[in-house]
């Protein structure tokens, strides 16, 4: 099983980052779980959700507190929020971010893997608009391998219509292509 916990900010679309690629793993025939965490946030409040994905019946209800990934749509939470709590030493963290790696690290102390994307840059050139979460799905689905572009068509169609399921197929495969994790 992988454990993912998503950081953004309400309105972002970490809620729905997780569900998305909770359909793609069921799609393919997988195991997956998806929920947020978040009380009475207002749009641009800090919110956090979970994802698991596995080859077997997942019995966990809980939070994920030990994840294997961490994905983090804003970059302005990690200046009020340890994102990488709980991390596993061998976890990884994808960051949307135009810093260099080496900065990131010593910044915020990050002992983990790290991808960095700049991916507002992205969203803001493929679909106008300054929302992350397909474009982190693109760099998580890579980095990870837990995804192909062809694996979230189907949902990207069926949750973002025909006007912008391919806008947000075009900024996930954008993802795609440019990921990778950096030095470590």
């Amino acid at each position: 099983m992988i454990e993912i916990r998503f950081h953004g900010r309400g309105g972002q679309g970490a809620v729905t980052s997780a569900e998305l690629m909770a359909q793609t793993a069921v799609g393919m025939g997988k195991y997956a779980q998806a929920f947020p965490s978040f009380g009475p946030e207002r749009r641009g409040a800090p919110v956090t959700a979970f994802l698991r994905i596995s080859d077997q019946p997942i019995r966990n209800r809980e939070k994920v507190y030990e994840p294997d990934v961490v994905v983090v749509l804003d970059p302005t939470v990690m200046n009020v929020t340890k994102v990488d709590a709980g991390l596993k030493s061998d976890g990884t963290l994808i960051i949307n971010s135009a810093h260099p790696v080496a900065e990131l690290r010593k910044q915020f102390g990050f002992t983990q893997k790290i991808a960095a994307l700049d991916a507002m840059a992205i969203a803001l050139e493929v679909l106008k608009v300054p929302i992350t979460n397909t474009v982190m799905l693109g760099a998580f689905a890579k980095v990870m391998g837990q995804a192909t572009p062809d694996d979230v068509r189907e949902p990207f169609s069926h949750r973002f219509g025909d006007s912008l399921g391919p806008k947000n197929q075009a900024a996930f495969e954008r993802a795609y292509a440019e990921s990778k994790l950096g030095a470590n």
